[in-house]
């Protein structure tokens, strides 16, 4: 199995504010959508509540201690406890992609394999942000830079490290 990051940051880091993304970025949401398409998402609970509703043509994990969370099984989702029974339980799917949130990132950046990550060319205070990447431990191996455009209305950058 694969165990893949999918981020996007802002100059500083920043993921997130009250629950919220900071920007709006078509571009970034439609490579996101590509990239994870047809693999299982594992997230937080926070960031399943803030998404609103199940990922389609994905497996959707959330990670949460509240046992009766979905209870009323409103949403197709699995819950698990922490991150390691959900990994444990993905062992034979190819790619599984943790998509958040802060806590979810900080607690498995050690485990992956692949990091996708959307630089957001602007710097804002967020409330939750993303761990440094050790570039002793992941190297970039592509990036893919984009102007600002009618849609996407901040230049950002599209790159992709791997496990050293």
């Amino acid at each position: 199995m694969t165990l893949s990051i999918i981020v996007a940051t802002s100059l500083n880091n920043a993921i997130g504010k009250d629950n919220q993304l900071l920007w709006h970025l078509p571009a970034d949401l439609k490579f996101f959508k590509t990239t994870t398409m047809g693999c299982p998402v594992l997230m937080g609970r926070k960031t399943f509540q803030s998404i609103g509703r199940t990922l389609p043509g994905r497996k959707n994990i959330v990670i949460t201690r509240d046992s009766n969370f979905n209870s009323d099984k409103v949403f197709d989702i699995i819950t698990e406890p922490n991150l390691d029974v959900a990994i444990q339980h993905l062992q034979n799917e190819q790619e599984v992609f943790i998509i958040g949130g802060g806590e979810i990132y900080k607690q498995s950046l050690y485990l992956v394999n692949t990091i996708y990550k959307t630089i957001v060319n602007t710097t804002i205070q967020g409330d939750v942000y993303f761990p440094e990447i050790d570039t002793n431990q992941y190297e970039l191996i592509w990036e893919e830079k984009h102007l600002a455009d009618e849609k996407n209305k901040m230049d950002y950058t599209f790159q992709k490290y791997i496990k050293r």
